[in-house]
């Protein structure tokens, strides 16, 4: 009975972290370029009692072992890297990946990160930069006496302004799309960001709309891939799944309080 106790507590323990990534994801149904994350959970070591297969008799082994499980843990929480609704805004400056692919920044120590959010700003010098300043690469720098209001992005991500006194657009630059052989390792940084690992291998480069690369969309923003509806049935199963466990505790407790009163 002791080990009913600890078993149902590392799957209340489980459940409760099931219920922080589903608040998770929650919290940012509205967040740009945002991934679903799920929980994924494995079973602990098990105590054998019996092996199966273990003689019996002289000529016959033990077909079925006795095998005691020891609860529950999280064995990973895999990101969703499905592709999130579109939703047009009208601003010039941003811009969507409709596919595969990331946009590449240059954070503040100088290493690169890789995000989905394309709501990119102009700052003070011209330059294409995310909501927090940093540089988008390759870097994208306006000319001077552009128009912003005139800025076009291709589905190629050719980037072309309108300059005062020049009758024809501008290239000015052509945005580059990063992808990984396996996006799911790809370490969360916040801020929208995501950070190169062992598990993710080294960023591809290429452009949009080649090479298995997705597409740029103009004026537009990839919204968060969280389905609201799943995450509320799923909350109530991991809601039920913790009522099922603290049950389980408090019957255990009982079972113990009457062997133990048997002396009585």
């Amino acid at each position: 009975m002791v080990r009913s106790l600890w078993t149902a507590a590392t799957g209340m323990n489980g459940q409760q972290a099931n219920l922080d990534t589903i608040s998770h994801n929650l919290s940012n149904v509205n967040t740009t370029g945002y991934k679903q994350q799920r929980v994924e959970f494995e079973d602990l070591i098990y105590q054998n009692e019996k092996l199966a297969g273990t003689p019996a008799t002289e000529d016959t082994v033990t077909p079925v072992g006795i095998q005691q499980g020891l609860g529950v843990r999280v064995g990973a929480t895999q990101r969703i890297f499905g592709q999130g609704s579109l939703q047009a805004t009208g601003v010039d400056t941003d811009v969507a990946i409709v596919g595969d692919g990331f946009f590449r920044v240059q954070q503040y120590d100088g290493s690169f990160a890789y995000t989905r959010d394309g709501s990119f700003k102009v700052d003070m010098t011209g330059q294409l930069v995310t909501n927090n300043g940093l540089r988008v690469l390759p870097e994208v720098i306006l000319p001077e006496g552009y128009n912003v209001q005139t800025l076009a992005i291709t589905d190629t991500g050719r980037i072309t302004v309108k300059v005062d006194g020049v009758e024809d657009p501008v290239d000015v630059a052509q945005l580059e799309l990063y992808r990984f052989p396996n996006n799911a390792g790809l370490e969360s940084l916040g801020d929208n960001l995501y950070k190169v690992t062992n598990a993710s291998g080294e960023a591809i480069t290429g452009r949009p709309g080649f090479e298995e690369f997705g597409t740029t969309k103009h004026k537009y923003l990839e919204m968060s891939n969280v389905s609201v509806v799943n995450e509320m049935v799923q909350m109530i199963v991991a809601q039920r799944a913790y009522e099922f466990n603290s049950k389980a505790i408090q019957t255990s407790d009982s079972m113990l309080s009457t062997a133990v009163n048997l002396k009585r």
